[in-house]
């Protein structure tokens, strides 16, 4: 009990020596008035249509006005964009500047830290392996961890996003691993944010495919340098030339082309190249120069998060600054917590956890977003008061988006609500990015909620209440909860595989739309004669002159050009024989139904409608 003791007190004698971020933010933090001023507008970023309108002094009406003759369906609540704001200013002569501020909504990208050089140390590369799906990523974690995790992934695709630590030559490299699908395209965006070097991955055989240019393109963006791995080198039909040819279109030139991108040759199924991967990315990152400060309050990045029915919410991190210990309160995204464990992602316990490194934490009582940066606080009401605000701006910016896509894009669309539930956030959030968009000319999807943790009769209800489908990633759905879902009608579907939830998705979208014909002429005919029998009205002798004139056909009457009338053939014989139809050159007679104003000279249309597959 003593010995416990003395250590909690070494602990927290430790996190009273840190440097803290909070003073930092409180210094940093910057307000901008939103005003008009000397005819110039200024303001600092997106604001509904009912702000900027009391700012800019102009009649709310007159502004929606304006906006739906653009053909823009906004209310007071819509979000106007800051090009919308410039170009409204400009209309009305103003001037228009646009000012940065540090607040609650932007501090955790913005915020910059003091770090003297003394007090920097050398910390562990954080690698991203990127690239097309089944071109080997998970086969190359695998041999890195000594693991076989593929075997574990439904449909041999990563589901889920790792990180992990490999020691080599006694030096640290840590791996982030991000899932090969297109649904994850925002979280693999993420992933090249948090990362110092990214491994692309390209398949010998296969080539440069659509995701290994989204990864490129993601790396450019985060300014990140990169490192080729060419895999599968022992496949039959590998071509590297062809390989450096097309990436080099896309401006990735391998050194022996006098470019500065190194291409590693090997083969992940066979081990083969690993180790001099390792030394490139050590190399890398010395010219890279990573340091960190772990004498400060730990800043860092959300990489996975799920609930665990025992343990709450587990999140896996990676600290990018300072030092993370236990009972640390963090802010993370707008919600906020205190780190009751830390382990490594292996499973051993830890104390304190150091930058570059990555770890899994329990006590959140919240789970945080895929990407979501945090921020570790000394002064809790302080970080409160800060998420809280973000919460607040956040649920006004979803409320106000949401509305303004249904103004805009559910006019007229038929709508299919769903739910998402998965074991995990980031793939709730992949999912929620990759079904949102899905839509055709007649039907739109509407996620009603993208959320982690099991199906419960809340969600049920939900369900009923708004009409929805309830999707749920790689979960069990308990008895008791399945029964309700069958008593109030709710349809529930389990699923493992990401892109198959996606298919489903689409199929619903198809099923839903109106069934669409074309129209196909099958003939033309000329009144030559006209008969009349009192039983029945006038029948037309005709002439065929192109196609085939069938029984029971849907047709048109011109008279001069002109549309006289739309209606079917009633009768179609050949003298006192009835036919099923009649071909070019041949002459028939017929009587349209309930029409009999028809004259000698008259053409007859007839068509078919066909359905549109």
């Amino acid at each position: 009990m003593k010995k416990q003791k003395l250590k909690k007190n070494k602990v927290e004698t430790k996190f009273e020596d840190r440097k803290t971020n909070d003073l930092q933010i409180k210094q940093q933090l910057t307000t901008v008035k939103t005003e008009l001023k000397d005819g110039v507008f200024i303001f600092t970023g997106p604001m509904s249509v009912n702000d900027f309108s009391n700012n800019i002094k102009i009649k709310p009406n007159e502004l929606l006005v304006n906006l739906f003759k653009k053909g823009k369906l906004y209310n007071l609540n819509s979000t106007l964009s800051e090009e919308e704001i410039a170009e409204i200013c400009f209309e009305y002569e103003y001037d228009f500047q646009k000012e940065e501020e540090l607040n609650e909504t932007n501090f955790m990208d913005r915020l910059e830290v003091d770090d003297s050089k003394e007090e920097l140390e050398k910390r562990p590369p954080i690698i991203t392996i990127m690239g097309h799906v089944d071109h080997g990523k998970t086969t190359l974690i695998d041999k890195i961890r000594n693991s076989n995790i593929a075997l574990g992934e439904s449909g041999g695709i990563t589901q889920h996003t790792g990180a992990y630590q490999v020691l080599h030559k006694k030096e640290l490299i840590t791996f982030l691993d991000t899932p090969g699908h297109e649904a994850f395209t925002s979280m693999r965006s993420r992933g090249a944010k948090v990362t110092d070097i990214v491994i692309l991955v390209v398949a010998a055989d296969d080539g440069v495919m659509p995701q290994t240019i989204e990864a490129i393109d993601h790396a450019k963006a985060a300014v990140v340098p990169i490192i080729v791995f060419v895999n599968k080198m022992d496949k039959q039909g590998a071509d590297v030339e062809k390989i450096k040819g097309d990436l080099s279109k896309n401006d990735v030139l391998c050194e022996e082309w006098g470019g500065n991108v190194q291409f590693i040759y090997g083969s992940a199924l066979k081990g083969e190249g690993i180790d001099k991967l390792f030394d490139v990315i050590l190399l890398q990152a010395e010219l890279l120069e990573l340091k960190a400060n772990k004498n400060r309050s730990a800043m860092g990045t959300v990489i996975e998060s799920r609930i665990d029915i025992g343990k709450g919410t587990i999140a896996t991190l990676i600290i990018n600054n300072g030092t993370l210990l236990k009972r640390d309160f963090i802010v993370a995204g707008s919600n906020y917590g205190r780190i009751k464990n830390i382990t490594s992602t292996t499973g051993t316990e830890m104390e304190k956890a150091y930058p570059g490194t990555p770890v899994i934490v329990t006590g959140l009582n919240y789970t945080p977003n895929s990407g979501d940066r945090f921020i570790g606080f000394d002064d809790e009401k302080f970080a409160k008061e800060l998420a809280n605000k973000k919460a607040f701006v956040d649920k006004k910016n979803e409320l106000n988006l949401r509305q303004t896509q249904t103004l805009t894009l559910g006019l007229d669309l038929k709508v299919i609500n769903i739910i998402i539930k998965s074991d995990v956030q980031g793939t709730a959030e992949a999912l929620k990015y990759s079904l949102a968009p899905l839509k055709n000319d007649e039907v739109m999807v509407n996620i009603i909620r993208a959320s982690v943790g099991n199906v419960t009769k809340s969600d049920v209800l939900l369900a009923q209440t708004s009409n929805s489908i309830i999707y749920a990633f790689n979960l069990k759905i308990d008895g008791n909860v399945k029964k309700f879902a069958e008593t109030e009608r709710v349809i529930i579907k389990t699923e493992v595989i990401i892109y198959k939830i996606i298919e489903d998705v689409e199929n619903i979208l198809k099923s839903r739309q109106e069934p669409k014909y074309e129209e196909l002429i099958t003939g033309e005919a000329l009144i030559q004669k006209l008969f009349y029998f009192s039983k029945v009205g006038t029948i037309a002798g005709c002439l065929v002159i192109s196609g085939t004139i069938k029984a029971n056909t849907k047709l048109r009457v011109f008279r001069d050009d002109k549309l006289i009338h739309e209606g079917k053939i009633e009768t179609l014989q050949n003298g006192k024989n009835n036919i099923k139809k009649a071909e070019k050159g041949t002459e028939f007679g017929t009587h349209i139904r309930k029409f009999n104003d028809i004259h000698e000279g008259d053409k007859l249309q007839t068509y078919d409608e066909v359905l549109v597959v």
